[in-house]
């Protein structure tokens, strides 16, 4: 399946794109993953958003991406999500794979960290990631901080 994909700052984002984008965070990281979290944590709006569509113009995948000194002192990619109702197309690899374009593309070429949940270890480091320092919890599910050079 073949995404479409749009690259937005928050304040270009229409309500109707910023409801998707909460609505499909909601459900995957509080519903899903059963975390009660502020998942709404002010750094959106320092964000670039990357949304990727399916041809029935659902959000199927998202991502946001920092600048180096946002969310860490590299550049960062984050709340890395694919809907659940595309899950089985492979759309993780390719959201990873846009996301790490973008920030290349609007950030130019530097190391990229990311807080990724430990159990996705493996995928990431296909992408070059690799971990940095001591696992943590947070909102109770293990976490690992991975920089790709």
């Amino acid at each position: 399946m073949t995404l479409t994909w749009h690259l937005i700052p928050f304040s270009a984002l229409t309500v109707p794109q910023l409801y998707a984008v909460l609505q499909l965070r909601s459900e995957v990281f509080v519903v899903e993953q059963t975390c009660p979290f502020q998942d709404i944590d002010g750094h959106d709006e320092m964000a670039l958003h990357l949304l990727g569509y399916a041809p029935t113009g659902e959000l199927a995948a998202y991502a946001r991406l920092f600048g180096a000194g946002v969310a860490y002192p590299e550049a960062s990619i984050g709340r890395v999500v694919v809907s659940p109702r595309y899950r089985r197309f492979g759309l993780g690899r390719a959201l990873v794979h846009e996301a790490l374009a973008a920030v290349g593309q609007q950030f130019g070429p530097q190391p990229i960290q990311i807080g990724a949940q430990q159990y996705l270890q493996v995928f990431y480091e296909s992408f070059g990631f690799r971990q940095v320092g001591a696992g943590y919890l947070e909102d109770g599910i293990p976490h690992i901080h991975m920089v790709r050079a």
